[in-house]
Parts: structure tokens; C-alpha cells; sequence
């Protein structure tokens, strides 16, 4: 099949330390357009041969780069979050391209990426050990916060920018070595993102990218060579994680997939709480986000009223052309994910899951892009598959309760635990629903937009480690203690 390559997508390829080999031990990848279904390039796959190469480029860039003086790390990175920004307009139509992201919310990632990049150049130099008090004096007891060595970072298809600048930041920053592996459906925006590092004046082998399968994931993971893993993406991929990670010992930081609730309370604001739902729970990315509010919980009071606000929102959306200024929805990223909501949704009618308000199917008067309608069901089974289970796709489920008790208990009835949110007037309610969720983040009246400085990460199935502010710098850090005699 012939291919064509936009002219904003970087050549496909690998980086590995000075190398950028096109071809690679595990085959290739036919990455196709979303939004029409054509085939744009054939991305080469890392195996075992390549990540050990990109392991070894690591580890012979890590004394110098650990070693490097300060001052001159933090220009590097500034600069490098200087260039994200300046090349948002092109990093914005890579994941246009990529997976079919819409052009104009394409375009926040770069700014927010350059920002992990600027607040993690900030904590270079600042985080420093501590002296212990040692008892009856005659020694000095200290502790270093020292860099890991290599990290294996592995990156999710739907925010590959935005994860890049919560794991790569950090990692940098704190004078590790990285070894990047993004999905083989969106490796584009990592090869970009590197290319901007070396003109930032990143050393070669610092940051190595190998876009592959479960086949190089599984190699990197199981790697003698690796200090810690960072992975996002689906549980059942996580399992195999941990289970290549264990073969060395490797410690591992996961961020997962999630079943959000999203709580209205007969006090809150419902024209936001509306928009919110539909925006947040449908539209951004196509609902392929571990922390949307896929599952919208709505006080008996105010049930009918919601589901009214949501059903026609849902109707009023712009699905189409993601290079469109007034698309507000594109396609779904591949014909895999467009096949997964399908079966799910079809399912859910089948089962009786809940009612079908609305959407359902695919929008075949779109061509053969990937594109899904937006869709609804309301009077949800909290035990069914519709409400347990991440769709990753534009399906929202309604469910009611009755009381804020009844509410906690559909909310953490779920194996996950990311995100929750929450709509209402009433301050002491949100604080004491904030406290009785499971999650490892709750929002009150709005979305959260991710701040570099906050900690994100859940509990339960959705994982275990944190990203953003020290917390994100104190997982690339190891503690050494020093213990000096002095008599």
C-alpha cells in the first residue's frame, strides 16, 4: 500500500544515542490518518536488539549527564521548553495527523508540555538531602538525593506530548538517562519532541526514542539494564509490566486507566455541570482519556432536568473534520479503538445496561474515518460492564442516587480510582466528599487542567506512583545516607 507523509510528521525512524536507524528487528507498523482511514507512513519497530542498544547509548550518556554541571542542565531543559512552545504549531498538526486529535485542542499540549520542562528545570540545584541529628554527637550523618540511572519510559497514544513532559521532565532533571518508547500508532510527536532536544543542546543518548509494540515494551521492561519503569496505559498491559519488570527487580511507576465519576448534586450549577459532562466526558479526545468523567452521577431531584442538558448537548456536538476550527469532536485513533467502543456500546444495548438516550454507531457519512457518534445511555446498571468497565471512547453513563451517601457508594463501587468530581454550592459538602472518595484526585466545580506543580496519579486498578510537582522529581531520585565519623 502506498503511503503519504504529511510534510509536518518527522521522518519515521528510531534515536539511539548519535544513530536514527529506519528500520528496526521487529518489522513495521501501518499508521494510518483517522480521519479517513489512508495510510500515511510505515513506522519500524524496536525489538530486543534496538532497546539494548538504546540501553547501552543510556548508560554510556549517564555519568557525564549526571555529572553535568547544574546551571548548565537547567539551560538546556528552559530551553527546551522554550522550543515546545515555539513549535506548538507544528507539534499541534503531528497529532492531528497522529491519531486525529482536533487541531485546535491539539494545540494546549506543547504549552503544557513546556511547562513540566520550565517547573522541572526550576527543581535542578533545589533538591537537596538534609543533615540527620545523631545522638551523643561524635558524626556527621547526611542524605543524597541522587539520580536513578536509566528510566524505561513508556507513553500512551492519546497525550504522547503531555506525557513526555510528566515523565521525561522529571526524569532529566533529577540527571537520569531516558529511554522513550512510544506506541507504534503515534510515534511521531516523541521523534519531534527529541529533535528539539538535541537543538536545546540535550547530549546524545540522554533521551533515546524506540516507537514499538508489546514486543520492545516487554524487552525494556524485563532489561537488566533499566533502573525504574514508568508506564501509562491500560491494566491488562500493566500486569505484563510487572511481570517483565520483576525478572530484575525493577520498581515501577504506573498511571492507568480510570471509570471517573462525575457527582451533581440538586445544588450545583447545571448549566456547567452540562457542560462539563458533555465536554469533558464525550468530547475531549474523543472520550480516550484515563481521567474523563465517563460516569455521571445525578441527584434524583435534578435527574430528568441533567439528562435533558446532556442529551442536547450531545446532539449540538461538531463531529468531523479535525482540522476544522468549529470541529469540537474528531475521529476515534484507529480502527481497533473504533472497533472496541463498537462492540461495547453493542453490548450495553444488548445486556440492557441501561437506556439509550442517544448516538450509537458509527458515522458512516464521514468516509472511512474512525468516527464515532456521540453517545448516551441514562438509568445505568452500576454492576454492568457499561458502568465498570473503561470504554476509552464517546459513550457516557448516567446513573441516579438519592442521597450524598448513596453517591460515595457509586462512586467508589468500581476497581478504579484516578479521578472524581464533583457539583455543589455547598462547601462542606465538598470537603467531606472529597475526603470519602476514592481517587487520586477530586475536582469541585470544573475540570482540572494537570498543573506541573500538583501530584497526579490514583489508586486501586489505576495504579501506584505519582507525577507532577517534587512528588513526580522524588520518583527519578534514589536516597543514599552517609554516615562520617568524627572522633
Amino acid at each position: 500500500m502506498q503511503s503519504t507523509l504529511p510534510d509536518s510528521l518527522p521522518a519515521p525512524r528510531l534515536i539511539i544515542g548519535s544513530d536514527e536507524p529506519t528500520s528496526g528487528s521487529a518489522g513495521t507498523y501501518e499508521h494510518h490518518y483517522a480521519a479517513t482511514g489512508a495510510m500515511q507512513a510505515e513506522v519500524p519497530l524496536a525489538g530486543a536488539s534496538e532497546v539494548d542498544a538504546a540501553v547501552a547509548a543510556a548508560r554510556a550518556a549517564f555519568p557525564a549527564w549526571r555529572d553535568l554541571d547544574l546551571n548548565r542542565r537547567r539551560e538546556i531543559l528552559t530551553e527546551l521548553a522554550r522550543q515546545l512552545a515555539a513549535d506548538t504549531a507544528r507539534l499541534a498538526a503531528i497529532a492531528t495527523y497522529e491519531i486525529g486529535t482536533p487541531n485546535l485542542l491539539a494545540s494546549v499540549a506543547a504549552p503544557m508540555a513546556a511547562d513540566w520542562f520550565n517547573y522541572y528545570a526550576g527543581w535542578i540545584g533545589r533538591s537537596a538531602g538534609e543533615v540527620v541529628p545523631v545522638p551523643a554527637g561524635g558524626a556527621l550523618d547526611y542524605v543524597l538525593d541522587e539520580p536513578i540511572g536509566v528510566i524505561g519510559a513508556i507513553i500512551p497514544w492519546n497525550g504522547p506530548l503531555i506525557a513526555m513532559g510528566m515523565k521525561v521532565a522529571p526524569a532529566l532533571a533529577a540527571g537520569n538517562c531516558v529511554v522513550l518508547k512510544p506506541p507504534e500508532n503515534a510515534p511521531f510527536t516523541a521523534l519531534r519532541a527529541a529533535e528539539l532536544a538535541a537543538s536545546a543542546g540535550l547530549p546524545p543518548g540522554v533521551l533515546n526514542v524506540i516507537p514499538g509494540d508489546g514486543q520492545a515494551g516487554n524487552a525494556l521492561c524485563s532489561h537488566p539494564g533499566v533502573d525504574k519503569i514508568t508506564f501509562t496505559g491500560g491494566g491488562e498491559t500493566a500486569r505484563k509490566v510487572l511481570t517483565a519488570a520483576a525478572q530484575s527487580l525493577t520498581p515501577v511507576v504506573l498511571e492507568l486507566g480510570g471509570k471517573s465519576a462525575n457527582i451533581v448534586f440538586p445544588d450545583a450549577d447545571l448549566n456547567a455541570a452540562a457542560a462539563m459532562a458533555v465536554g469533558a466526558g464525550l468530547v475531549t479526545l474523543s472520550g480516550q482519556g484515563c481521567m474523563l468523567p465517563t460516569r455521571l452521577l445525578v441527584h434524583n431531584d435534578v435527574y430528568d432536568d441533567m439528562v435533558a442538558r446532556v442529551v442536547k448537548g450531545a446532539e449540538l456536538l461538531s463531529v468531523g473534520d479535525p482540522w476544522d476550527p468549529t470541529t469540537a469532536m474528531g475521529p476515534l485513533a484507529t480502527a481497533a479503538q473504533l472497533e472496541r467502543v463498537t462492540q461495547a456500546v453493542d453490548s450495553a444495548v444488548a445486556d440492557e445496561a441501561g437506556k439509550l438516550l442517544g448516538g450509537g454507531g458509527r458515522l458512516a457519512d464521514l468516509g472511512d474515518g474512525y468516527y464515532y457518534r456521540p453517545t448516551v445511555f441514562g438509568d445505568v446498571d452500576p454492576s454492568s460492564d457499561l458502568a465498570q468497565k473503561e470504554i476509552f471512547g464517546p459513550v457516557l453513563s448516567l446513573l441516579r442516587f438519592g442521597s450524598d451517601d448513596e453517591a460515595v457508594e457509586l462512586a467508589n463501587n468500581t476497581q478504579y480510582g484516578l479521578a472524581a468530581y464533583v457539583h455543589t454550592r455547598d462547601l462542606r459538602r465538598a470537603h467531606v466528599m472529597a475526603s470519602a472518595l476514592d481517587a487520586g484526585g477530586v475536582a469541585v466545580n470544573g475540570f482540572p487542567i494537570v498543573p506541573s506543580a500538583a501530584p497526579f496519579g490514583g489508586v486501586k486498578q489505576s495504579g501506584f506512583g505519582r507525577e507532577g510537582g517534587i512528588w513526580g522529581m522524588r520518583e527519578f531520585q534514589r536516597t543514599k545516607n552517609v554516615y562520617i565519623g568524627l572522633q
